[in-house]
């Protein structure tokens, strides 16, 4: 190997402790990767509310894609280790290759070993040293993903181990969340970011028909050989994701992008969705997560690239914050926080715990059930992600070790299962919780805000952050373990659970009509305060 050579985003990747090495692997099966390309030319700005993307799909790669000279660049270097191109999206700045084992060893010069990992039955195929690269090509490569096919995220569904003391169906939490009238998502799709699992039609219709709403129009999309195949835990996840969407914007469509659970895989189906010109999702829910100290570098550099195109497109993306409290469920006793949440580029969903009577709420808490194990919000400072300039005036505090961090979350909702959602998987009907339910109620409500205000939101965090507490509950009581909620953001609940008819007041009041045009959107100028 060319000792001048450059590893990519010089680190390496452990295994968690406990993981046993088997031996090489030798497999006679060729395997596919994903070469993710820097940008050429400067970062995209993204479109933050009120403002359009500068590039939409379609025009995008000829400006922020791939360079076409780092595209020959790693073209020829795959031929000269008898790689097979399979594939190539400039425009998303990658190129696909499928190779023997061996040529792959030497093409990206790592060791791919069989580890099981604790608790699995089955060997994951990976490495723990970063790929290396000529010093010629190392410059232009983000991330080489697929090498590796360890799981990289969790669902954050919780299911009630004790009875729940309240649950609700997701129409039930629109309502009490006072989600903009006269609106239902119309003329939006949402996408839903799925590592695993699937979901029916039959147990669909007859959930919506018992909510008595249409079943709303759900695409599976499959990507890098992810499929949609129901009957294993997952599903949960799946189906969740999409009852919530459905019953709270009934007017939208859905597109699930189905993928497996590695870093390719997940890279790809964010990708994918941002930049789908067939579907065109103006909203992106993923309710799939893990801490920011198990991913790579390379894959957190890769995964961000993605995130930064789809809020350049003007795609709002949500996603869970955890539900394993402060620490993310690793076991240092030191707070951490989840990713993909802990990106700027996602609004990060925080949960409560939330009673009412009749259609108000009475009473609302940060969720943190963790003495009878039934989960907490995940919430935190990032070590990956400096604070963004919408978050300097949030008072977020410094990450342990004096980072100065991304706050996380910047928002949340019901998500403690003993007050969860009833939903349907499988044939059965049950009460689901956790984080994941809290992406998809945002995703929807930003559809309907979508629809009302006649443009994608786009990435929302500077309105979010500029227009106060007046569309929020601000939840001031409770913890998550290592943060106490209290007056205005914190890293527990974030700004609050909404008041979407207040959101929508204050998006309108941000995006103020042309010359002689009509409001946008309704209530112009109605503000309300909202506070449990």
């Amino acid at each position: 190997m060319n000792t001048s050579a450059h590893r990519v985003a010089h680190a390496s990747h452990p295994f968690p402790a406990g993981t046993r090495y088997l031996g090489p692997h030798s497999s006679h099966t060729p395997l596919g990767v994903t070469v993710v390309l820097r940008r050429m030319g400067q970062a995209p700005v993204p479109a933050a509310w009120p403002r359009s993307p500068r590039w939409p799909r379609g025009e995008f790669g000829a400006h922020c894609g791939a360079d076409p000279a780092d595209i020959e660049r790693v073209r020829s270097h795959a031929r000269t280790h008898g790689l097979v191109e399979t594939g190539c999206d400039s425009h998303r700045r990658v190129l696909h290759f499928k190779g023997s084992v061996d040529a792959l060893q030497h093409a990206f010069g790592v060791q791919l070993g069989r580890y099981r990992m604790p608790g699995t039955r089955r060997y994951v195929v990976g490495h723990t040293q970063a790929p290396v690269l000529p010093p010629g090509l190392a410059p232009s490569v983000i991330a080489v993903l697929g090498l590796d096919r360890r799981p990289v995220a969790k669902p954050h569904f919780r299911k009630a181990l004790a009875t729940p003391n309240q649950t609700y169906t997701p129409p039930q939490m629109g309502q009490l969340y006072n989600f903009p009238a006269s609106t239902d998502g119309s003329g939006q799709c949402v996408a839903l970011i799925e590592l695993g699992g699937g979901f029916r039609k039959t147990d669909l219709a007859s959930y919506f028909a018992a909510l008595g709403i249409a079943t709303p129009t759900v695409t599976a999309v499959s990507v890098a050989g992810g499929k949609n195949r129901p009957g294993g835990a997952a599903d949960a996840e799946v189906m969740l994701d999409i009852e919530m969407v459905g019953a709270l914007a009934p007017g939208a469509t859905i597109a699930v992008y189905f993928a497996p659970n590695t870093d390719q895989g997940f890279y790809e189906a964010i990708s994918q969705a941002a930049h789908d010109a067939t579907h065109k999702p103006s909203i992106i829910s993923i309710s799939w997560g893990g801490p920011e100290d198990s991913w790579s570098a390379s894959s957190l550099a890769a995964m961000q690239s993605a995130l930064e195109d789809a809020a350049a497109l003007g795609v709002t993306v949500t996603a869970a914050a955890g539900d394993s409290g402060s620490g993310d469920g690793e076991s240092d006793g030191q707070p951490h926080v989840d990713f993909p949440a802990s990106s700027p580029y996602t609004l990060a969903c925080g949960g409560t715990t939330l009673t009412a009577s009749a259609s108000a709420i009475t009473g609302e808490t940060v969720w943190n059930e963790t003495a009878g194990n039934e989960g907490a919000t995940g919430g935190g400072v990032s070590v990956d992600y400096a604070l963004p300039a919408w978050q300097q005036g949030a008072g977020v505090p410094q990450a342990p070790n004096g980072y100065a961090g991304r706050g996380v979350p910047d928002v949340a909702g019901d998500a403690d299962p003993l007050t969860g959602y009833q939903v349907r998987v499988d044939g059965q009907d049950e009460v689901i919780g956790g984080t994941s339910a809290v992406a998809p109620l945002w995703a929807a409500l930003l559809a309907r805000c979508n629809q009302s205000l006649g443009r994608a939101v786009g990435d929302v965090h500077a309105a979010l952050y500029q227009g106060g507490g007046t569309a929020f509950h601000d939840i001031t009581q409770g913890n998550n373990g290592s943060y106490t909620a209290g007056p205005g953001w914190d890293a527990c609940t974030g700004l609050g659970s909404p008041d979407g008819q207040a959101l929508l007041a204050a998006l309108a009041a941000q995006n103020p009509p042309a010359a002689g045009a009509p409001p946008a959107g309704p209530g112009k100028h109605h503000h309300k305060h909202g506070h449990a």
